[in-house]
């Protein structure tokens, strides 16, 4: 099999899965008459080895402008993850091995590792998860030995080499889990060894719909994590075993067999959680026709919960910059362009300060279909000319955009990125 890909320069290729031959039973039946067979044919076949097709990834990498970027800029193509460092055409494949879910995709905060989920076919399994090295060449996937991680495992800040993350027990009815609403610490070496795997927080019910489950968000300083679940987001207290309420709410019932729960995210001096409320009219229900969704910031050390939005939409995923050499930062969200209607609608990209104040339209321009919900991501720092990126990905393709001038570039053309990280 040939699979195009734009990540390659035109014409090179790479064989990403070497073709293995099958096994075949043929069993015949054969007739004979004084030891001299007169008739054979085939009774039975039947398949003892599934072959494996080979795989080839030829470049059809399309002249999209070379952009300088910071960092570590990881997607998740088809997947398979690749890295781009430096600039936008400098990339390289780091899993090839095509079964990454997309669960779990994160980059280590030092931009050294990739932490990641593959899907399994093994009974009683739904992913397992994993860990590769960002720096080394032909690096080496490490099994953590942990498996079924459904909305959260991500990097402890401050620590080396060390994560946390939550479990699910899979289920044969739908959504096919429930969740422990758990919370594990786990550090392993260099050659991916778990040193380390303590559980902090016990299996609990999680509150309202806890059966969907919760997910986590370490502070940038490593102090805190906050959790998000369907009745609100608080902090957590992994030494007592604890989840401390800062806002709560009323669930959102989806009428479905899955949960909404609130997008979270830390500012850049760890002292403000940015979410989504859900506001309900004084005379409604949790329904669409009578929900709000408004982006909210609640600073700690005011206990102060600040509407920055109102009606911003249910898929709103705030997520805050970098602090900028000015000492300024940007806070991105989604818009819906139907608010009554925000589960389903279409989103906008905008830009405004950490206090909600001078909002911009950024993405995508105006007449043009707008953005699936999507956690945005920020580089991990300015460039020397002050330009700061933000990533987002539309109609499959990774696009930059500079957040100080508002200029969008795309930079992949396949159509066929589901994730990205940026460390």
């Amino acid at each position: 099999q040939t699979i195009q890909n734009e990540s390659l320069p035109e014409d090179d290729s790479l064989l990403i899965q070497p073709g293995i031959n099958g096994t075949q039973q043929t069993t015949y039946r054969i007739l004979t008459e004084n030891g001299i067979e007169i008739s054979r044919s085939i009774f039975s076949l039947s398949t003892l080895t599934e072959p494996q097709p080979e795989i080839i990834m030829v470049g059809v990498q399309a002249p999209f402008q070379t952009l300088t970027i910071p960092g570590q800029l990881v997607y998740l193509i088809a997947g398979n993850t690749w890295i781009m460092e430096g600039s936008t055409t400098e990339r390289r494949p780091i899993v090839t091995s095509g079964d990454l879910d997309g669960r779990i995709f994160a980059v280590s905060p030092d931009g050294d590792w990739l932490l990641f989920t593959r899907s399994s076919e093994e009974d009683g399994t739904i992913n397992t998860l994993w860990v590769v090295s960002l720096t080394q060449n032909d690096p080496q996937p490490y099994d953590l030995g942990i498996t079924n991680i459904i909305h959260y495992a991500g990097w402890v800040p401050g620590s080396d080499k060390t994560i946390t993350y939550s479990t699910v027990e899979p289920r044969d009815t739908p959504p096919g889990w429930q969740a422990n609403n758990d919370l594990y610490i786990l550090s392993f070496t260099s050659e991916g060894q778990v040193t380390r795997n303590e559980e902090r927080i016990e299996t609990n019910g999680g509150g309202s719909f806890g059966w969907w489950g919760l997910t986590f968000a370490w502070s940038p300083d490593g102090t805190e994590i906050a959790y998000s679940r369907p009745d609100g987001i608080g902090l957590t207290n992994i030494s007592e075993n604890q989840f401390l309420p800062l806002v709560e709410q009323t669930p959102y019932n989806t009428g479905s067999d899955w949960a909404w729960s609130p997008g979270i995210s830390w500012s850049a001096d760890s002292n403000t959680i940015y979410s989504v409320d859900h506001v309900i009219s004084e005379s409604g229900t949790a329904s669409t026709t009578n929900s709000r969704f408004d982006l909210i910031a609640n600073v700690l050390d005011s206990n102060a919960v600040i509407t920055l939005v109102e009606n911003a939409g249910m898929f709103a995923y705030p997520s805050s910059s970098p602090l900028q050499t000015n000492g300024q930062t940007f806070l991105a969200y989604l818009q819906s362009a139907n608010p009554t209607q925000s589960e389903t609608s279409a989103y906008t990209l905008f830009l405004c300060d950490r206090d909600g104040s001078n909002k911009i339209e950024v993405f995508p321009p105006t007449g043009s279909s707008g953005l699936e919900p999507q956690q945005v991501v920020w580089a991990p720092y300015p460039l020397d000319d002050q330009t700061q990126w933000l990533g987002v990905i539309y109609q499959g393709n990774l696009w930059l955009i500079d957040a100080v001038t508002g200029q969008a570039h795309q930079v992949t053309g396949d159509g066929l990125i589901s994730r990205i990280d940026w460390k």
